[in-house]
């Protein structure tokens, strides 16, 4: 390799190296990580910020400060973090504030919280009541403040005034929603802990948590003012959460405040210094890894909470803690949903109406009692319960569509299988109305037992025409299929007891028989009036007996029996008289030409 090459390899190291470098330094500073929109209204992401902290792998603890504009919010995390105004936050009254949106330290300051090692963020946010912003957007980073930090810093100067208190609605809102929650439960969930922080030299014989509690004491409103009525339910939701809240005061470290940056802490006021301290002391003893459904968020899913929070605050014209509910509430809806699914999912359908309705009854009320348990929210829940119900209606009509489809396959199936069975009854070869009756019955009663569900209803209004319509017109066929019958059956034992067996009372009762039924038709015009004769009626009887029974069914077995009377007779003419002579059976034909009157010769 040439020297010119070399050169070029070297110097591209270099650069990569002093890149490498400049970006593992350049996290000790402040990035933005939520800006406002061009209209300032709304707030987006910045990309910057978020990789700062989506490098962090151990659990994520966050303290915001917010208060008016210009209040010494950035000076107070720089005091905090130990760091200068040229070092830290941009400091308003030393040059232009950067503080637009929300803004976050890049060095986490690590501590030891309950054993656990915890990264805790530094947030500093955009003041309110700055010039040339709307009263939506303070809303809206006030929200977004209180939704993400486990300690809310509520810097204040001097005193609290009323405005001061109407701006905790939200988390008022939000300790309401989702405060008092067991902990350890697998969905809980604690609003920031909020601390007063009094900027106040002198407070006239008064603790500053005297001071917080005379503020939040009820005014009288006998004009019935509205917006003293809403203070004074803001007031009396802080006093409720009690524990959730700690005042605390924090003297002026100078009066020269322009030169603030400029001194160092030999030159502060050395009462500040020490509250200062003890205010350090006081956040690291109360602040915890956030915690959002049981679980301590890393850098990567503290980023993932941030962007839900914010769509859900973006979402309408202003911030409500409903849309939170609804985003806090969206997984456990999902896996209630699923729980309902699975559950519906192990039915075998078809099922009887009754019995798919009492199932989804069971599984909606285990879906329900899960989401009762483990829900965020106590007052805006409603909208995440009726949402839930819908989508487990939804699920329902799905199954409800699977079981009617089920049903419908399996009664069509049994209808075309009678309706076979009656077709095949139709073409009997030896007709019996016994026979029929049995397979229409048993046709009816697998139906009955064995089509089940909605479509049950439909197919028996269409099984009981089908089968009435097979046995009218089988009933129509039968004796006219009979008759034919017992005139071909007469006609064939005629011959039979002439020819074949030689047995004279066959031939005589046969002879009889088709006489009977051709005489009586020609006596009476047609074969129709014989149907309603008493001798008609032995006669259906006697052929009902031999052709079926639950014994044996003749038309089934008709020719084996057939062949095994021929063999029988077979057998009979040829070795039966031989061994037991002419008439061991009933008197037979003689013969007069082979008979034993017949002359003997030597």
């Amino acid at each position: 390799m040439d020297t010119p090459a070399r050169f070029l390899v070297v110097l591209l190291l270099l650069c990569l190296f002093a890149s490498w470098s400049f970006s593992i330094e350049n996290f000790h500073q402040a990035f933005p990580i939520v800006e406002p929109d061009p209209g300032h209204t709304k707030l987006r992401l910045s990309r910057e910020g978020l990789e700062v902290i989506e490098r962090i792998t151990n659990p994520i603890a966050a303290v915001g400060v917010i208060g008016p504009y210009r209040s010494g919010k950035s000076f107070l995390l720089n005091q905090l973090l130990s760091l200068s105004c040229y070092e830290g936050f941009g400091v308003g009254h030393m040059r232009d504030t950067k503080t637009k949106g929300i803004w976050v330290w890049g060095t986490p300051i690590e501590l030891d919280i309950d054993g656990v090692r915890t990264s805790v963020f530094y947030l500093d946010t955009e003041g309110f009541e700055s010039i040339g912003k709307s009263n939506v957007y303070d809303d809206r980073i006030f929200a977004l403040a209180t939704v993400l930090s486990s300690v809310l810093i509520y810097n204040l100067p001097e005193t609290i005034r009323e405005a001061d208190i109407s701006r905790l609605s939200f988390a008022v809102e939000l300790a309401e929603e989702f405060y008092g929650r067991v902990k350890g439960q697998d969905v809980a969930f604690e609003p920031a802990k909020l601390l007063w922080l009094i900027q106040r030299d002198f407070l006239q014989g008064k603790s500053v948590q005297e001071l917080v509690n005379e503020a939040l004491r009820r005014v009288p409103n006998t004009d019935g003012d509205k917006n003293i009525d809403m203070v004074n339910q803001i007031r009396d939701s802080l006093a409720i959460m009690g524990d959730n809240s700690t005042a605390f005061s924090l003297p002026q470290p100078h009066l020269q405040r322009t030169k603030l940056c400029d001194l160092k802490d030999g030159e502060l006021d050395p009462t500040y210094v020490k509250k200062r301290e003890q205010l350090k002391e006081l956040v690291a003893s109360i602040i915890r890894p956030k915690i959002v459904q049981g679980k301590s968020l890393n850098g990567k899913q503290f980023v993932s909470f941030l962007e839900q929070i914010l769509e859900a605050l973006n979402k309408g014209e202003i911030p409500s803690t409903g849309s939170l509910v609804e985003v806090f509430n969206k997984g456990i809806l999902e896996r209630c949903l699923k729980l309902y699914s699975e559950r519906m999912a192990k039915l075998h359908f078809p099922l009887p109406e009754e019995s798919l309705q009492e199932a989804h009854e069971k599984s909606r009320g285990e879906a329900m009692r899960a989401f009762d348990e483990q829900h965020f929210g106590r007052h805006h829940a409603k909208k995440s319960v009726e949402q839930l119900d819908e989508e487990i209606q939804k699920v329902l009509n799905n199954f409800v569509m699977q079981n009617e489809y089920r049903s419908s396959k399996l009664c069509e199936a049994l209808y075309t299988r009678c309706e076979d069975k009656m077709d095949q009854l139709q073409v009997l070869r030896l007709p019996t109305m016994a026979k029929f009756n049995a397979g229409f019955l048993q046709c009816n009663q697998s139906f009955e037992h064995e089509c089940i569900g909605p479509s049950k209803t439909n197919y028996e209004e269409r099984m009981m025409k089908m089968l009435k319509k097979s046995r009218a017109l089988f009933i129509k066929e039968y004796n006219h299929r009979l008759f034919n019958w017992l005139v071909a059956f007469s006609l064939v034992m005629v011959v039979i007891g002439r020819f074949i067996i030689k047995f004279i009372l066959i031939e005589i009762g046969a002879w009889l028989l088709f006489i009977f039924l051709e005489t009586y038709t020609r006596m009476f015009w047609s074969a129709e009036s014989l149907y309603y004769n008493p001798v008609w009626h032995f006669i259906v009887a006697t052929w009902e007996t031999l052709v079926y029974s639950p014994i044996l069914d003749l038309d089934r077995w008709a020719i084996p029996v057939c062949v095994m009377l021929s063999l029988l007779i077979l057998y009979w003419r040829c070795y039966g008289k031989r061994k037991y002579g002419s008439r061991w059976l009933l008197p037979l034909y003689n013969s007069h030409k082979n008979g034993s009157n017949r002359l003997r010769t030597d």
